[in-house]
């Protein structure tokens, strides 16, 4: 049990009763809970819409980090006779990209500061780029003038979210623009993504160039911080 991170389901037809579940669920220790990623295409309102507000402000109030697990809404549109399952798993990054700018344009992560939202399974490799485009809206363009807080959308990214990567070998090169300390490394276990039972190599392959204190916060500091998880007293590197 103390290698487990208590997270849970709620209720989503009725918010009131949902963030009743979520705050029952911190006071029993859980520090985390799942929601679609686009809660529209279950039939519910979408993200922007006040609906939302009670369930997001219990998630912010009990520090419950929000995982939004890319795909929990469905694979990407796709024309007829496409590969459904080959193209739908090459498709995760544009689906994860989608998702998490509709959260960050939602103004929740604006209004509420205390939010804590990861993306699960979406990796990092789009993060870099979606910084890139919301500093070049709000800087050149002026598309995006409505933008609710003082903060702007790209520090928001960088204070309310945090990106799980399985695998990237190519883009990790942009931890920087991302911050280190918002990438947590996942295995996805069990499912065919994953790495799985070569989690240990594929990790050390991966890190292995990065400097000890980067190794320590993308393997398990920033999961532990995130989720307030206590470390066991020895831990490598």
């Amino acid at each position: 049990p103390e290698r487990i991170v208590p997270l849970g389901i709620t209720y989503l037809a009725d918010p009131e009763k949902g963030a009743a579940e979520i705050r029952r669920n911190a006071a029993r220790g859980f520090t985390a809970v799942t929601l679609p990623e686009q809660p529209h295409r279950h039939g519910y309102p979408a993200i922007f819409d006040p609906h939302w507000e009670p369930l997001i402000r219990a998630c912010a109030e009990t520090e419950t980090v929000m995982n939004l697990h890319v795909g929990s809404s469905g694979f990407a549109a796709m024309p007829a006779g496409a590969p459904m399952l080959e193209l739908g798993a090459t498709l995760f990054n544009p689906m994860a990209v989608t998702s998490c700018a509709e959260w960050l344009w939602s103004g929740w992560p604006a209004r509420y500061p205390e939010l804590k939202i990861a993306m699960s399974e979406g990796g990092i490799g789009w993060v870099a780029g979606l910084i890139d485009r919301v500093d070049n809206i709000m800087a050149r363009s002026g598309y995006g003038s409505s933008w609710p807080g003082d903060l702007g959308p790209s520090d928001t990214l960088r204070r309310n979210f945090w990106f799980c990567m399985i695998d990237d070998p190519s883009t990790l090169c942009t931890k920087e623009t991302i911050g280190v300390e918002n990438i947590l490394f996942e295995s996805d276990y069990p499912h065919g993504d994953g790495t799985w039972p070569d989690t240990q190599e594929v990790m050390h392959k991966l890190l292995a160039p990065l400097p000890d204190r980067e190794i320590r916060m993308i393997a398990h500091e920033n999961a532990a911080s995130l989720y307030r998880h206590p470390l066991p007293p020895q831990r490598l590197p």
